[in-house]
């Protein structure tokens, strides 16, 4: 929100108060207050109707301080809250009659008394401060009060985040409302708002608010960042990394780390798409159509009309459509498949379900005891309220009895459509359980998958978030275009999205609005499976790969057996992001933080630490792409490529910028028709450009995350020595870009046209001689 009217004048209406100095500092262990008055104290007099803020700091974690301050204490709280753990960290505190300084680790907050003024350093590194009149209760024109923060933007930082926004990546003069809206992928609307932004100077911001914040990211002001709220108190968390990809792990830490996906959902799923026509010959067909192609599928999912017109929700199959589902479930997992259906969080007023749940409470009501209801999306529906533990039973309940029928998994559609003029079971504020709303349906879902299936077995393919949410994997990017441009502004909600803890991201593969060419599905096809999740699925036609011609079915048989042969290192990438927090899914920025080119690039994306992918964005088939410093293999043509420079290249639907960073031991797996199957058996480690006097390694876990072992490489000069504790012990080594071997201590070698192969077994070490 904005209160000023350029840089001289107030916006007509509002006052602004700042602290003008530190008054009164009180230090506990855990604990520092500073009560800061609205005017400069020079005698008793002054001490006399003006408004104080009181300031506090705590810490969470190492390297992360939380700053709340508020105007008055008394106001009600009502939540719901984020989800966050308690501050527990003992604080490090100096003292001089200028200034307090308050540590974290090598988090250091330095505070001015008077005038009064915020640092925040690592170390004695300026990361961003706050000005004198930063810090601000602002009354408005009818009374109302506001809290607002604004922190220093230094000369060529950049800020991103916020959740999944398909503005432009780097989000530096925009502003940003955290409010979820389901407004497609073409606007500045977004479905997964996090009050969340991370800088490339190695820090993070977390606005601790589940209501709406108002960010003027250099915008209002162009010097500054500013973040406010209607009320009494601001609440925020400064987390330093010292590098972003830290940063980002240690806001995780505060939210919650990323469940790990169960493998078989990095397979490829395709659906009947949204209103087509379909039945159970139609389900048979596409299936049976992709296993006589030799397209390997993973999951099928029953989109809205799996239940009957104008009843969305029943839970109860369409028996018109699906005489016996199942029967007809069983029939389709006895093929390899996983099954997942569409769901929301709606009741419609025609569903059998809709006098059950308002009789027993378990609706949104309106003030005057009526259930909350309208007309849009379903005929009188009405929205489950999920702050009543009954009614979360109550709706999980419906969920495992399709659970029990042979369902595998949810799409947990929708979510941001919820009113404010209701009242919830528990209280709730209802601003500030608008966007809180689908975590709170989310973890429901999650949960009941967790308790039936198992740890590991849980995954849901949710489109509303916000903070915490990235708990419950995966997450896909709503309705986009069949166009190019929608192609790329889904990649920006993308890597937005991974840059604010989510660590899985998805699309819907040729666009979910009319129908794409084949140029751009082929396109399409293939950045969708070069990322962490991939979906076939559209609204008004279907995404079956050869109904747009033959050369889709090869691109798409292509690409998804190449995903497969490349679990292996995907599923350890989602391991270490389960353990860690930083995405599969990766900004450039995240790899690259010295790279400053790196740090604007939102049409490539690292998979994982090593993979390099830059889908392609044309009709003409023109790749314009980035390589930081360093010798990159392409890893289907193992062309070797000198970066620190931009390319641009022509590439066949085959094809397109994939490159392996050097240094880097990739292990490909042998099995490509499914996702799902043992890491660690017949495992091929391919030891790209390592370099003298480096030393390299990969991780080896089976389709459950458990590990297997560990492979490493060091080149010493002539001489590269290579050891593992990996448990099984029948794999092989590809040496590329070597030419000749003079000499090896065991197993047997085999010359290459790009390198050389030595097939080991039962050999904890071996040593190569070049």
């Amino acid at each position: 929100m904005k209160f000023t009217n350029g840089f001289w004048l107030t916006r007509e209406g509002y006052d602004i108060n700042f602290p003008r100095m530190v008054r009164d500092v009180k230090i506990e262990d855990k604990t520092v207050t500073l009560f800061a008055p609205c005017k400069e104290i020079n005698h008793r007099g002054d001490t006399l109707n003006i408004p104080s803020l009181t300031i506090q700091l705590t810490a969470p974690v190492e390297n992360v301080i939380r700053v709340k301050a508020w105007h008055h204490k008394g106001e009600v709280h009502r939540g719901p809250d984020f989800d966050i753990i308690p501050e527990e960290i003992s604080l490090r505190t100096e003292t001089t009659q200028e200034e307090v300084l308050v540590s974290n680790g090598s988090l250091q907050v330095r505070i001015q008394r008077n005038p009064f003024r915020i640092q925040f350093l690592h170390g004695q590194t300026m990361l961003t401060h706050m000005e004198p009149n930063g810090l601000a209760w602002i009354q408005g024109p009818e009374k109302e009060s506001y809290m607002r923060a604004q922190l220093n933007l230094g000369v060529g930082e950049s800020l991103y985040g916020l959740g999944e926004r398909f503005t432009p990546f780097v989000k530096n003069g925009q502003v940003v409302e955290t409010w979820n809206k389901d407004g497609g992928t073409s606007s500045e609307q977004s479905y997964k708002n996090v009050p969340f932004y991370l800088s490339n100077r190695g820090y993070g911001v977390f606005v601790n608010h589940p209501e709406k914040v108002s960010f003027e990211l250099g915008s209002e002001a162009v010097s500054k960042t500013q973040f406010s709220v209607e009320g009494e108190l601001m609440d925020y968390y400064m987390i330093n990394g010292p590098t972003t990809k830290e940063a980002l792990g240690r806001y995780t830490e505060l939210t919650g780390k990323p469940a790990l996906p169960p493998a078989w959902s990095f397979g490829l799923w395709l659906t009947t798409s949204f209103t087509t026509d379909y039945n159970e010959e139609t389900v048979n067909h596409f299936v049976d159509g992709m296993a006589e192609r030799d397209i390997p599928l993973s999951v099928f999912h029953f989109d809205c009309f799996w239940m009957k017109e104008f009843e969305w929700c029943n839970f109860e199959w369409d028996r018109d459509c699906f005489p016996e589902p199942g029967a007809m479930l069983q029939r389709l997992k006895a093929k390899g498949l996983k099954i997942c259906v569409w769901i929301n969080p709606y009741i419609a007023e025609k569903s059998p379900l809709f006098d059950e749940a308002a009789a027993n409470g378990f609706l949104l009501k309106k003030e005057n005891g009526d259930v909350w209801q309208w007309d849009l999306w379903q005929a009188g529906m009405g929205i489950v309220d999920f702050t009543n533990p009954d009614a979360c039973q109550w709706y999980a309940g419906k969920l495992k009895a399709l659970l029990d029928m042979g369902v595998d998994t949810f799409k947990t559609d929708f979510g941001e459509r919820i009113p404010t003029d209701v009242v919830y079971f528990d209280g709730s504020d209802p601003k500030r359980m608008h966007n809180y709303y689908a975590y709170k349906f989310n973890k429901v879902v999650f949960d009941l998958l967790k308790q039936e299936r198992g740890e590991g077995e849980a995954v849901v393919f949710a489109r509303a978030a916000t903070a915490g949410g990235q708990q419950f994997p995966v997450h896909w990017g709503g309705d986009c275009d069949a166009t190019y441009e929608s192609m790329a502004e889904s990649l920006r909600g993308g890597l937005s999205l991974t840059l604010s803890g989510f660590g899985y991201w998805s699309h819907d593969i040729g666009g979910f609005e009319n129908t794409a060419t084949p140029d751009l599905f082929k396109r399409w096809t293939a950045f969708g499976l070069l990322s962490s999740h991939s979906r076939l699925h559209g609204s008004k036609s279907y995404r079956v790969p050869w109904l747009f011609d033959e050369e889709a079915v090869e691109v798409t048989r292509y690409f998804s057996q190449l995903k497969n042969r490349l679990m292996p290192y995907l599923f350890a990438k989602a391991v270490e992001n389960h353990q860690s927090g930083v995405p599969v899914m990766r900004p450039m920025l995240l790899e690259f933080p010295d790279d400053r080119n790196s740090h604007v690039l939102d049409q490539q994306y690292m998979l994982g630490d090593s993979l390099l992918v830059a889908p392609i964005f044309n009709e003409e088939g023109i790749a314009s792409y980035y390589l930081p410093h360093g010798k990159w293999t392409h890893l289907l043509t193992n062309e070797v490529v000198e970066g620190g420079s931009w390319h641009q290249e022509h590439y066949n639907y085959m094809s397109l910028p994939l490159f392996v960073k050097e240094n880097t031991i990739l292990p490909m797996g042998k099995t490509n028709d499914r996702p799902d199957y043992d890491y660690s058996e017949d495992v091929s480690f391919v030891i790209y450009q390592l370099n003298d006097g480096e030393t390299t390694s990969a991780v080896v876990t089976d389709s459950t995350g458990r590990s297997k072992g560990k492979i490493e490489a060091t080149r010493k000069e002539s001489q590269i020595t290579i050891t593992t504790d990996m448990e099984s012990l029948s794999y092989s080594v590809v040496l590329k870009g070597i030419d000749s071997l003079t000499s090896v201590s065991s197993g047997d070698l085999e010359k290459l046209a790009d390198g050389m192969c030595i097939r080991l077994k039962d050999s904890k070490e071996v040593v190569l001689t070049l």
